[in-house]
């Protein structure tokens, strides 16, 4: 018998593997994966527990009511509107449909972990471009970035990990000047929590733009991170192709019905974001008192730029009892939870800084 085990692709090899939020313990606040602290809206655990009862059956494939629920929430046709596991799902998809051997996928850098993961796994070439001095994406160097190889280029508003959101009108003129041919994908995981009117909403942009496609997820706001559902918003072409390249029954039943009833508990939903939002406020007002420099971040989450410090930082908040997101040599990000959760993130930022 050969001692030789089956051949894999060798690329693999090259690809890290996507690291979530470090779990917390149970005396201790899970402040690392972006999560809503709240439990599930209104009427949502009843939704999902009745389709438990069905769970011996396939899903809807075609996740209609969901679909139809959407269409009729943004305006779009039903056809523009593409389901799967949350929005990195949709992501991969995306790239799947538009990228392989040879092309190349542009974005921000750092932004969403997962961006040059699934463009490798697809067999394309990730090609990151540096956040400028301030956090935010360098949407000009971004520009200088395409070349005959560029099929895809993924934009995060705001973006993951440090909060900072992109401007209508300097995003309109990179959009215009994006070649049509290339698809660029705005990624608004965080769309409910930006307070910033200059701020674009992307599916305003995408209405007569043929090259764009939004990302949204129910996994941030709505707090159905567990059940991994978002979708697209894109042109029928764009649309049709995320359907051909998503695993079939993808969305459970449990999903598709507990995104339905999240949608219909509208108020709910925005009572609890602007909670958090105002968490965030306090939170950042608390950090730049302490004399930090904080972006100003329209997502459920904080970045605190710490270099080399950045590991010591995150293990002086465990031992406190807050487990906080570290990129090592870079910073952190700190999601936005419980009142009390956040309050010894900032007792702690604040003995660190006096030493930092």
């Amino acid at each position: 018998m050969s001692e030789l085990g089956p051949r894999l692709r060798p690329t693999l090899d090259g690809i890290p593997t996507y690291k979530p939020g470090k779990p917390a313990s149970a005396d201790s606040f899970k402040l690392s994966s972006n999560e809503n602290p709240y439990p599930p809206l209104p009427g949502v655990l009843e939704a999902a527990v009745a389709a438990a009862g069905t769970f011996n059956r396939y899903p809807d494939m075609a996740v209609s009511g969901l679909t139809a629920e959407l269409a009729q929430r943004f305006g779009v046709p039903a056809e523009h509107i593409a389901t799967g596991t949350g929005s990195v799902g949709v992501a991969q998809s995306l790239i799947l449909s538009a990228a392989g051997e040879g092309d190349e996928v542009i974005f921000a850098w750092r932004s969403f972990e997962a961006y040059p993961i699934i463009t490798q796994v697809a067999g394309a070439t990730p090609v990151p471009v540096p956040l400028t001095a301030d956090e935010a994406h360098d949407l000009d160097a971004m520009l200088a970035a395409i070349t005959d190889r560029t099929r895809l280029i993924f934009v995060c508003n705001p973006n993951n990990p440090t909060g900072a959101a992109i401007h209508r009108e300097e995003l309109v003129r990179f959009l215009d000047a994006v070649p049509s041919d290339v698809l660029v994908v705005l990624d608004e995981a965080y769309r409910e929590f930006i307070r910033d009117e200059q701020v674009p909403d992307g599916i305003e942009l995408y209405r007569d733009r043929p090259n764009v496609c939004v990302l949204r997820t129910f996994s941030k706001a709505y707090g159905l991170a567990g059940l991994r559902v978002g979708f697209a918003v894109a042109h029928e072409p764009v649309a049709t192709a995320l359907r051909k390249t998503a695993v079939p029954f993808g969305v459970s039943q449990l999903a598709q019905d507990a995104a339905v009833a999240s949608l219909r508990a509208e108020d709910a939903l925005l009572e609890r974001v602007e909670a958090l939002v105002q968490e965030r406020e306090r939170v950042s007002a608390g950090l730049t008192a302490q004399g930090w420099t904080v972006v100003d971040s329209q997502a459920n989450f904080v970045w605190l730029r710490l270099g080399e410090r950045t590991m010591e930082f995150a293990e002086a908040c465990g031992r406190a009892g807050v487990v906080v997101r570290p990129f090592p040599g870079e910073g952190v990000r700190v999601s936005i939870g419980e009142v009390a959760g956040n309050d010894i993130f900032l007792a702690t930022a604040e003995t660190f800084r006096k030493e930092f």
